[in-house]
This record gives structure tokens, C-alpha cells and sequence, in this order.
């Protein structure tokens, strides 16, 4: 390619303008989900065109830059791609909420952030700022696994996952200038991820970006495509607001550690149930007023009522500057989760003892073949990680009694 263009090219241009281009990329050697290289003989060669016919484009190509780790080999794994399959799916799913539910499109498009006084969006634009700069320096050293593992967490943890369900009580709400600023900052954030996405899923991008062509810049222009958007500049030290940051984190833990005890003791989905805090300093008291509603609704609480002891029966929620609890008793039967979760530590005990004295055993290690052993350790390791699970399930209902 570079003799061709040196060849073809006007002799009289300058060198640096007659290449086409002037740095080279060397990734791992392709192989398939198990580790082999892949052959004709091996009979173990997937055609991209009959990947993109079934998965898409984007998908595939957000497959491998995920993947393509400096120095390491690129395993395609279907399921790999069809889980990035999922994640072009959820970022249409996003777009699509805030296009019909939210009419957050109906917003100017700006490359600015917009200013923000609740800190749900003072926080999501620090996320932004921080996704830019992790982005940023993954395609400038060529960690380009590095750019789409940060978008992909960003996009569907951060963003999905908690700005777009916390917006939803704010919609809800009666507070209109409230739902502007929410509208106007969910808009941006969502312009700044497709653009920070375009280079490794332009296909997707570029069609969502086009769905709302409609919107103009300030100074009234037709919004341009998105492969001609400007690249973003702003950083962290510009937009990460340090209290909302804390607020909002708290938030996020409250929540997450009540989903997580009621997920590990089998509480009801549907159940919504009261909760008990024994003790909260000040800045914790802060943040339950102002997001106390919108903790409830996330984590399925019906009340928050303050004691000096805990009742018989309860569980500890602990959170950097309180101490919650929920009282299961009356709502989940004691004796048969115990029950329960100690056959499956009985199972996990088993299952566990065979697979370490496989990979203990000498002649297995040395005659298995390798995607054989990696198989065998990564099963392990998925099986200790549910027996700590179970255990910790096991602990809670101790406290419950």
C-alpha cells in the first residue's frame, strides 16, 4: 500500500503528503473462543461477514477493540459478541427514552455542558468528563480494549444504570425547572457518549445522532453528521463537581447494599419494605433529604425510621456515616433459607473439591490441553466466588437469628 501510493501519487508532492499513513497498528494474533489458533484444517474459522449479518457491524467491531489488548491474543468469543450486540441495543434503548419519554432532544445542541444545580446531573457530567479522558488516552496509546471496557462500563453502569433510572422520580416530579435542567443535561451527556462511541461503532452513532437532526446548534446551524462533530476537550479538573460526586456515591452504595441483601437472602422482588438507621452524622442526614425519595423508590423501602437499638431480626445495611438495617423477619422464612443457602454451600463444597484436585495434580496440568486447564481454573474461580456469596448469605441470616 505505501510503495502503490509512493508510485501513483504526483512526484512533485511532498513526501509526507503522497502516504497514506505513518503509523501501524500490530494486533495479537486472532483465535477462537477456547484459544486455538484458527485454521482451515481446524475447521474452526469464523467468517466477519456472517458475524456482521448476525450481529452487526458494531458489534463486531466493539468486540475486538474491547479485546484487543496490547501484546495479548484476540479471542472471538460468540458470546462476547453477541453480549456487545446487547450493548448497541441498550444504547438505542437509551436514546429511544430519552426521545419518547423525556423529549430530551427537543433540547439545542451544545457542546458545552449545561449548568447544573442538582447534583443527579452535576454528577453525570463529571462522569462525562472523566469517560473523555480515559477514552483519550486509550486511542493515544493504542489500548484501545482500555477506550471500549471505559465506555462500555460508563455508558451502561453509570449512565443506564443510574443517571437514566434516577432521572425517572424527577419526571415524575412537579418541579419543572428541575425536569429542564435534568432534560438539558441528559441531552448532553448522551451527544458526548455518542461522539466519544462514533470511532469504534460508527454505524449505530451516527444513525441515532441522525435521529435527532432536527436539533440545531446555538447559533441555529443544521447540526452537522456526527463524523464531523467537533471532538470534545473539556476534563475531569473542568467538570467534576467533588460534592456531588460524594453525594451521589453515597446514594448509589445505600442503594446498592440493600438490593444486594435482599438479592443474597431471597427477599421477594415486589416486596417493598421498611427500613431502620440506628445512626447518621450530618452530611449523611444531608444526603437522605435530598435523595431520600428517590433511595426509597430504587431500593424498595417503604419507610426509614429512626431507633436507638435494633429489633431482634434485623440485618445491617452499613454506609460510610450510617447504619441502616431491615427487619426480615416477618417477611422472609428464616429456617428454609438457611436451609436453603447450606445445601448450596454443600454443593459448592463438592464441586469445588474435584476441580482442585484437578488442577492440583500434576499429570492433568501436564497432559490437559491449555484452553482445558484455563477452563478448569476459571470455573474455579467462579465457584469460590458464589461459595463467598453463600457464605456472606449465611452471615446475614446469622444476624437475623
Amino acid at each position: 500500500m505505501m510503495m502503490m501510493q509512493l508510485a501513483v501519487l504526483d512526484q512533485d508532492l511532498p513526501v509526507e503528503q503522497r502516504i497514506p499513513f505513518d503509523t501501524v497498528y500490530l494486533h495479537g494474533l486472532v483465535r477462537d473462543a477456547k484459544g486455538k489458533k484458527m485454521s482451515k484444517s481446524t475447521g474452526n474459522v469464523i467468517d466477519p461477514l456472517e458475524i456482521i449479518k448476525e450481529y452487526g457491524a458494531d458489534a463486531m467491531r466493539f468486540t475486538n477493540a474491547a479485546m484487543a489488548s496490547l501484546g495479548g491474543v484476540l479471542k472471538l468469543d460468540m458470546k462476547r459478541i453477541e453480549g456487545y450486540r446487547n450493548f448497541v441495543t441498550k444504547i438505542w434503548q437509551a436514546c429511544s427514552y430519552g426521545e419518547s419519554q423525556i423529549d430530551a432532544f427537543s433540547v439545542t445542541r451544545d457542546a458545552t455542558p449545561p449548568k447544573a444545580t442538582l447534583p443527579l446531573n452535576r454528577w453525570i457530567i463529571g462522569e462525562i468528563a472523566k469517560l473523555r479522558e480515559e477514552v483519550d488516552a486509550g486511542f493515544e496509546s493504542f489500548r484501545f480494549n482500555d477506550a471500549a471496557n471505559a465506555l462500555y462500563s460508563t455508558f451502561w453502569n453509570t449512565f443506564c444504570d443510574r443517571y437514566l433510572e434516577f432521572t425517572k422520580p424527577v419526571f415524575q416530579g412537579e418541579d419543572v425547572a428541575a425536569k429542564e435542567e435534568t432534560r438539558a443535561t441528559f441531552a448532553w451527556a448522551i451527544d458526548q457518549a455518542l461522539i466519544l462511541m462514533h470511532p469504534i461503532m460508527p454505524f449505530v452513532t451516527e444513525e441515532l445522532w441522525n435521529v435527532t437532526e432536527g436539533r440545531g446548534t446555538k447559533t441555529g446551524e443544521a447540526s452537522k453528521m456526527l463524523a464531523h462533530a467537533t471532538w470534545p476537550t473539556y476534563t475531569a479538573a473542568d467538570l467534576v463537581d467533588a460534592e456531588a460526586e460524594a453525594e451521589m456515591n453515597w446514594v448509589i452504595a445505600v442503594i446498592g447494599n440493600v438490593r444486594s441483601a435482599r438479592a443474597q437472602l431471597n427477599v421477594p422482588s415486589g416486596s417493598i419494605v421498611p427500613m431502620l438507621v440506628t445512626e447518621m452524622d450530618a452530611t449523611s442526614q444531608g444526603f437522605w433529604d435530598r435523595n431520600g425519595a428517590l433511595i426509597m423508590n430504587k431500593a424498595r423501602i417503604e419507610s426509614l425510621t429512626r431507633t436507638e437499638t435494633l429489633p431482634k431480626g434485623c440485618i445491617s445495611i452499613p454506609v460510610p456515616g450510617a447504619s441502616f438495617a431491615l427487619p426480615l423477619a416477618d417477611i422472609i422464612d428464616v429456617a428454609a433459607e438457611k436451609a436453603r443457602q447450606e445445601k448450596n454451600l454443600g454443593k459448592l463444597a463438592k464441586e469445588l473439591g474435584g476441580l482442585r484436585g484437578r488442577l492440583n495434580n500434576p499429570k492433568f496440568a501436564a497432559s490437559a490441553p491449555d484452553e482445558v486447564v484455563a477452563e478448569a481454573r476459571e470455573n474455579l474461580a467462579m465457584r469460590e466466588e458464589e461459595e463467598q456469596k453463600v457464605k456472606e448469605a449465611l452471615a446475614r441470616l446469622a444476624e437475623i437469628g
